[in-house]
């Protein structure tokens, strides 16, 4: 049995367990599984046949939750649309995928500014059916569904996972060894565009487990702080960057239901790893890595409670593969380098998609061939230890050349971060003058003034890594899934 037969059975046999908590309500399977059914019913009396994209306008309800699965069970592919982001993108990704029917659970102007004559809008809003839900053959190269990420050309890539892909991460992820079952308490704190989301809703799902959604216009922190405390989470998986917002919150927490806290998305230091583990004593703790090409993440990191964790520039190790996928660390051509050399992580295996979404041009730049396998360049720096570990030195092209030398920006976050103590700090490369790329630091909170920083760093760098500018920020602006805004940062200054 496939994980994703697994889920279709729980939706029959926690009949009475909640599925969802959506703003302090609760709605059990059966509830969940009857607007499955009802939604079914809405596309079938469109007549769409064979394979196709569906669009969901995904709003914070049990109708977009239950459309994901309508549309899975009968054999299509769903692309998430979120309705706060510019209406042009929103357009350029219903084009791109062709997409037939819009889903929406709410029947507002958003979604009817997106319909068309190529592009249905169905409204979803209370839809039930006393009747069973459709569940057709899947075949494991059909797409599950397509994610749209940002183009380096201004227009969304979309990166399309199959059927095989999404079970293999299920697979692979329950292969880990958690003990969760029905009793357990997920909280899912993404943006449904964010493929970290699927990971929130779908486990979860997998176990008659009950999910706690973060609404998409919440302060995200406060709000994941008030889940985790009110309804005693016991799985959450966030990005480091809300440990950064709930850091002055820390004295004062005290989570011991929460059993699994694991960190994807971001860069995880170490320094607020240890801290937050005293709000977290009985659960284990893991970074795990992945990019969306790779199905939401496969590689992991346990994470030492006592210290003595491996780390490079205070970042955690992201760890070993896990189940179903193989990597290596690629040097010029392609070639493997050898233990302890910094290279670009490339993918492959199961979770790895087959190819951007209608992008040849994309595809020949982000996969090769080698060893009889398809690989995906991640784009990350890293390198492999002795024991098979992997370590994160940070975005290839978060590199700088500065009068010739190349200079890696997390190793300048690193010292500063160690100088600063409490305060979090991001480095980045500022506009160019003639050929030389200024390196700004942004901290969070300091306002003593920058010279004895800047004296410290001199201590620790050479002099082409010396920041030429400082900032002092009040609070690092979030995107909508918790990350520190590094575009938004750049903006405040400029």
């Amino acid at each position: 049995m496939t994980p994703l037969d697994q889920l279709a059975d729980s939706l029959h046999n926690y009949e009475d367990e909640p599925a969802f908590c959506i703003g302090d309500k609760y709605y059990s399977y059966s509830n969940f599984r009857k607007t499955i059914a009802g939604i079914q019913q809405q596309i079938a009396e469109t007549g769409l046949t064979g394979h196709r994209n569906i669009g969901i306008l995904a709003y914070d309800d049990i109708e977009t939750y239950a459309s994901v699965f309508a549309i899975l069970y009968m054999g299509h592919a769903f692309v998430p649309v979120n309705p706060l982001h510019p209406l042009e993108r929103n357009k350029e990704i219903i084009h791109q995928s062709d997409i037939a029917l819009l889903l929406s659970g709410k029947d507002d102007t958003i979604a009817r500014n997106l319909s068309s004559e190529k592009t249905k809008l169905i409204f979803t809003g209370d839809q039930s059916s006393q009747g069973d839900f459709i569940q057709v053959p899947l075949s494991p190269y059909q797409n599950a569904y397509i994610l749209f990420t940002s183009g380096s050309t201004g227009a969304p890539k979309g990166v399309p996972i199959t059927i095989n892909n999404l079970n293999a991460f299920l697979d692979a992820f329950f292969s880990i060894g958690y003990k969760v079952d029905y009793h357990d308490r997920f909280i899912q704190m993404f943006d449904l565009t964010f493929d970290l989301s699927i990971m929130g809703y779908m486990a979860p799902l997998c176990i008659g487990a009950c999910i706690y959604t973060v609404p998409p216009d919440a302060i995200k922190y406060v709000h994941v702080y008030k889940l985790l405390e009110k309804y005693q989470i016991t799985f959450a998986l966030l990005v480091p960057s809300i440990l950064i917002s709930l850091r002055e919150y820390f004295p004062e927490m005290n989570l011991p239901k929460l059993r699994y806290s694991l960190f994807c998305g971001e860069a995880l230091y170490e320094d607020i790893a240890m801290e937050w583990s005293k709000c977290i004593p009985g659960a284990t703790i893991q970074n795990v890595y992945g990019p969306t090409e790779a199905t939401i993440f496969c590689m992991l990191y346990n994470v030492s409670r006592s210290g003595n964790n491996k780390s490079l520039n205070g970042i955690l190790c992201i760890g070993k593969p896990m189940k179903n996928t193989e990597v290596f660390i690629a040097g010029d051509n392609f070639k493997p380098m050898p233990s302890g050399e910094k290279g670009e992580l490339c993918l492959s295996g199961d979770q790895v998609t087959s190819g951007y979404w209608k992008n040849e041009s994309i595809n020949k730049e982000a996969f090769f061939n080698a060893e009889g396998s398809r690989y995906y360049r991640s784009g990350d720096l890293c390198y492999c230890d002795a024991d098979g570990d992997h370590y994160y030195s940070g975005r290839i092209d978060f590199q700088v050349k500065i009068n010739g030398f190349r200079v890696e920006l997390s190793e300048i976050e690193h010292h500063a971060r160690g100088f600063l103590k409490n305060h979090d700090v991001v480095a980045l490369a500022g506009e160019t003058e003639g050929r030389t790329a200024q390196i700004y630091i942004f901290a969070e909170q300091f306002h003593a003034g920058f010279d004895t920083l800047n004296d410290y760093l001199k201590t620790k760098l050479p002099s082409y890594m010396i920041p030429s500018k400082y900032f002092s920020v009040d609070k690092f602006p979030l995107n909508s899934n918790g990350k520190v805004d590094r575009k938004a940062l750049v903006k405040m200054f400029s």
